[in-house]
């Protein structure tokens, strides 16, 4: 089985290392994460992209530092208009064009996996902790998963993102826990590689 392992930062991937799988720093945000996850795609064919990372978590979820998540689902929170009734999402928009209005974008490889792991509904957005984006359908936020998930539902890629907690989305970084959510996520990220490499084997 043919496994990458994405990260948004070095600094995310400092700990990780695992036979037979390979690692790439794909870069922050939307736009480095596109193009590392379709150059993946091409370049190695693999059976399996994982994008791993930290994330923050909102208040209104059941989230805290340190849970670690499988991602079921993805919006790109800050693409749209800002109206005089402030900001609408592109696809919620009363636009006269022709255009794929997408909102929500969901990975259909979960089942696959088998149990162990809980689930969380992802926001991306390009600034993150933005007041713009509605984020009461997410529980968490990252700056590249919309990006992924997009990229690999196209190309018909199995995918996968998990994502550790190292804060709260609210101003002020006093809270942060990056290294422990760093560590947390690579203990994780193992776990989850063996049971996909389990799967194989069985």
């Amino acid at each position: 089985m043919k496994i990458v392992v994405m990260f948004p930062t070095a600094s995310e991937a400092q700990w990780f290392e695992a036979p037979n799988v390979l690692k790439v720093i794909s870069g922050v945000g939307i736009t480095d994460t596109a193009y590392s996850t379709l150059k993946v795609i091409h370049e190695h064919q693999p059976d399996w992209i994982i994008l791993a990372g930290i994330a923050g978590y909102f208040p209104h979820s059941n989230l805290k530092i340190g849970d670690t998540r499988l991602v079921s689902q993805e919006v790109e929170g800050d693409l749209g208009f800002y109206t005089e009734q402030g900001f609408v999402h592109l696809a919620d928009l009363a636009l006269d064009m022709a255009f794929e209005r997408r909102k929500e974008l969901c990975c259909p490889h979960l089942s696959k996996i088998g149990g162990g792991f809980e689930t969380a509904k992802g926001l991306t957005a390009n600034t993150a902790l933005s007041p713009l984006p509605d984020t009461r359908g997410a529980d968490l936020e990252n700056m590249e998963g919309a990006a992924f998930f997009h990229v690999c539902l196209k190309e018909n890629q199995p995918f996968i993102e998990i994502r550790t907690i190292s804060n709260e989305v609210k101003l002020g970084h006093g809270d942060w826990d990056m290294e422990g959510a760093i560590r947390q996520l690579t203990t994780q990220l193992h776990a989850l590689i063996d049971q996909l490499q389990a799967k194989v084997d069985s």
